[in-house]
């Protein structure tokens, strides 16, 4: 199960509302405007968005950038669909329809939740921890930073087996030159297709914290 997190305060330069793709002159952000008025105060999910016209311009420029590239035609009227297609008030709003998107491009089907719907308590591992609880998780896979806070052995008493993932770059066929990580996934699934799931996911190097309680349906990288 992944839960989406969109209760965590809202970070400024950061891939809440903006991402990279490859482009002939180089790689370029593409940003959704959002209100920026008090924002420290709000969560993820109460941020807003700029009704600018952002939609048309972010579409002509994925256009111009991937319109030569061997899996374009597969996946643009996807991305279309959402762009153009529907209208969000919310920043969460639409990375979530994104998200949806994205995963089934790839055909990842992990069941997702909201962390909106639930009524999780305490600050960073404690928060963490009562959402593993409350979903009755026996696994939490945290990204590489979580080591600099992640309390294990509060995770090990309540028998949740803490993992921490490292991700490699893969390297993978682009356009326009020398490859360039860390692109927005669209980049991936652009140039390479059906085959992006298993590039990804190359990338993951997932390994167990101390020794706990015997997670189930994980195996130690």
């Amino acid at each position: 199960m992944f839960c989406y997190f969109d209760i965590v305060q809202y970070q400024t330069k950061d891939y809440n509302n903006r991402n990279r793709i490859k482009t002939h002159s180089g790689d370029i952000w593409l940003s959704v405007p959002v209100e920026s008025k008090n924002h420290f105060e709000k969560g993820v999910g109460d941020v807003r968005i700029v009704q600018n016209g952002w939609q048309r311009k972010h579409f002509k420029s994925i256009q111009m950038a991937y319109q030569k590239a061997a899996y374009f035609n597969e996946y643009i009227g996807g991305l279309e669909a959402i762009l153009i297609g529907q209208s969000f008030e919310t920043l969460s709003a639409l990375n979530f329809a994104m998200l949806g998107f994205l995963l089934e491009c790839l055909e990842i089907k992990t069941p997702i939740v909201r962390a909106s719907d639930y009524s999780f308590s305490g600050a960073k591992s404690e928060l963490v921890l009562d959402m593993c609880r409350q979903l009755k998780a026996d696994v939490y896979i945290f990204g590489a930073q979580g080591r600099h806070y992640a309390d294990a052995g509060a995770f090990h008493a309540a028998c949740v087996q803490p993992y921490f993932r490292d991700y490699h770059h893969p390297v993978y066929r682009q356009l326009y030159g020398e490859f360039r990580p860390y692109m927005s996934v669209i980049d991936l699934l652009f140039n390479e297709g059906p085959q992006g799931r298993e590039i990804l996911l190359s990338g993951n190097d997932i390994r167990a914290d101390l020794p706990g309680c015997t997670p189930s349906g994980v195996t130690e990288a």
